[in-house]
């Protein structure tokens, strides 16, 4: 079940445990950033606050399906590293 996804969670599965939190620490950082920028109406693309909410959701998942044991990091060549 680990390579199932789109094109855009396969990047992110084949990223390391303590890559992963760095991802989520980086897109709360844009999210937060994202939320000032709207309040204080300086936000050019509205859009993005639904992509990054959205990579946050992506990353919660995997880490998520990691911990039930329901997927695994698995290398470029399709093997599961020790």
């Amino acid at each position: 079940m680990s390579s199932v996804g789109n094109k855009l969670t396969v990047p992110l599965r084949s990223l390391e445990d303590d890559e992963l939190a760095t991802k989520l620490r980086e897109a709360k950082e844009e999210l937060f950033n994202l939320r000032f920028q709207a309040a204080t109406g300086q936000l050019e693309s509205h859009g993005r606050l639904n992509a990054v909410r959205k990579e946050i959701a992506r990353v919660y998942t995997i880490m998520r399906e990691r911990e039930l044991g329901i997927s695994t990091v698995e290398t470029s060549d399709g093997e599961v590293p020790a």
